[in-house]
């Protein structure tokens, strides 16, 4: 089997087009929706990143596998002991170590590990292409290497791929030549001045106060300095703008390395051989709970993720699946 499994960092379902998005971000997305499987209400078990990644990995609750915790205390798998032998629990039961067992070949193009020093999750990879950016690369870097991978592996047999992109991910940092996307487009009715006003109005991290969520005017202003498509504080609603604006350009800019990735599949004459998967590791706060560009809350923003599967032989066109599931049970129902 032939599996291309997404990953695409703080991506929200309810901002992608076959959710229901009335803004046009995510068209080859929604073309590999219209030929599968959409679910409707996937959560991750754990989050934020790194507990939500070592829980799909592991295919155990946070509270069974140790990370709980974003950094810090809790944010490494627990220590097993003496029955440990030479091989770890995740090492032997992992999602990547059945894949593995089952003959595949299996390749991750992430920063992810490094970005979080969570070595355990590399377990049972036979290639591991890191950027080196530290998730704060953008399509651009990514896709060059997963389109070189594909055209030397992609008619193999036998082979997992997983392609992380960060693009939706605070700071925004779509090229130049993008910035006039959805520039015209109307914004989420929801947040109108009068939400915007109460937002300034209180505080806390990532609030509209203090974006970035560092709590210091100077880190603010040096983060938008830096990252000129960043807003610093939401004090207007052209800074409301900047924040979906930026959002947006994000998810479309992955969306067209999606487009080029599965595009290449079929070249190669194997689209309707492959597993392709689209998920993420968790949503997005924007401007929900006055928390503007972050992923810190243990609701429905938070931890719904878009779950797409094009699965070969499957004919599904349009499919919806609205059953409630946990974000491990496609890795399960996969092995």
């Amino acid at each position: 089997m032939r599996i291309l499994y997404i990953d695409i960092d703080s991506l929200r379902p309810d901002h992608l087009g076959c959710y229901g998005y009335h803004r046009n971000t995510s068209p080859n997305i929604d073309r590999i929706a219209a030929d599968g499987v959409r679910y409707e209400n996937c959560y991750v078990t754990d989050a934020p990143c790194l507990p939500s990644r070592t829980a799909l990995w592991s295919g155990r609750f946070g509270i069974h596998n140790g990370v709980i915790n974003h950094g810090g205390v809790a944010s490494e798998p627990f220590i097993e002991g003496p029955g440990r032998g030479f091989q770890s629990r995740l090492g032997q039961t992992s999602w990547m170590a059945c894949l593995r067992a089952l003959k595949h070949r299996m390749a991750t193009i992430s920063s992810f590990g490094e970005r979080h020093s969570a070595w355990h999750w590399y377990a049972n990879f036979n290639e591991i292409y890191n950027c080196g950016l530290r998730g704060n690369e953008s399509a651009h870097h990514v896709e060059p290497i997963a389109l070189d991978w594909l055209r030397r592996n992609a008619r193999d047999e036998h082979w997992f791929l997983h392609v992380n992109m960060w693009d939706p991910h605070t700071p925004y940092r779509t090229p130049a030549s993008v910035a006039h996307w959805f520039k015209d487009d109307p914004l989420p009715a929801w947040l109108t001045e009068e939400v915007r006003q109460a937002h300034w109005n209180g505080g806390g991290p990532h609030s509209a106060q203090e974006v970035c969520g560092f709590g210091t005017s100077e880190w603010e202003w040096e983060i938008s300095q830096q990252f000129p498509q960043q807003p610093d504080i939401i004090d207007s609603m052209d800074k409301v703008r900047m924040m979906f604006d930026g959002y947006d350009r994000g998810v479309r800019y992955a969306d067209e390395a999606v487009g080029r990735m599965v595009n290449l599949l079929a070249e190669q004459n194997v689209l309707d051989d492959t597993v392709v998967i689209v998920s993420a590791d968790h949503g997005e706060n924007l401007g929900e709970f006055n928390i503007y560009g972050d992923h810190q809350t243990a609701d429905h923003i938070t931890c719904r993720v878009p779950l797409i599967v094009r699965w070969p032989g499957v004919k599904a066109p349009k499919a919806v699946d609205d059953r409630l599931l946990y974000h491990f049970d496609f890795a399960a129902t996969m092995i």
